[in-house]
């Protein structure tokens, strides 16, 4: 099972990859980084990116039908993913379920003209499956 270093290498190899991070969604601390970050300073866009995380896992509006937050085993995020496009990149949030309550998500930045949006967010999906944190 692929650790925090390993995943974010494997998410470096889809195609049109810019830079790939695992971070906290509560401190807003990346706890692994790989490539190039949105607007060259790794911190500030794992601070800016779990204020989105926050957000989302924590709006009612987003839980899933039927009001259950925690999915079927009671630890899975209310929210899978969240995608953001611009004119030429795509952002995409991968939270991290585990046995436990984690607050973790993958960030990973593709190129829009060289990515493959579906495609990344298939295994990004797999890849997080995988993941041992700790």
């Amino acid at each position: 099972m692929p650790g925090i270093d390993e995943s974010l290498l494997e998410a470096m190899r889809l195609p049109g990859a810019r830079g790939a991070s695992v971070v906290d969604w509560i401190s807003g601390l990346a706890l692994g980084a790989v490539g190039d970050a949105p607007g060259g300073d790794v911190e500030a866009a794992a601070a800016e990116t779990a204020e989105l995380a926050r957000l989302a896992t924590e709006s009612g509006a987003l839980a899933p039908v039927g009001g259950d937050p925690g999915g079927p085993s009671g630890k899975e995020p209310p929210v899978q993913d969240l995608i953001i496009t611009n004119a030429d990149s795509y952002h995409l949030l991968r939270f991290v379920s585990t046995t436990f309550d984690s607050t973790v998500f993958v960030h990973l930045w593709l190129d829009r003209a060289e990515g493959n949006l579906a495609l990344a967010r298939i295994r990004l999906a797999e890849m997080t499956d995988r993941l041992v944190l700790g």
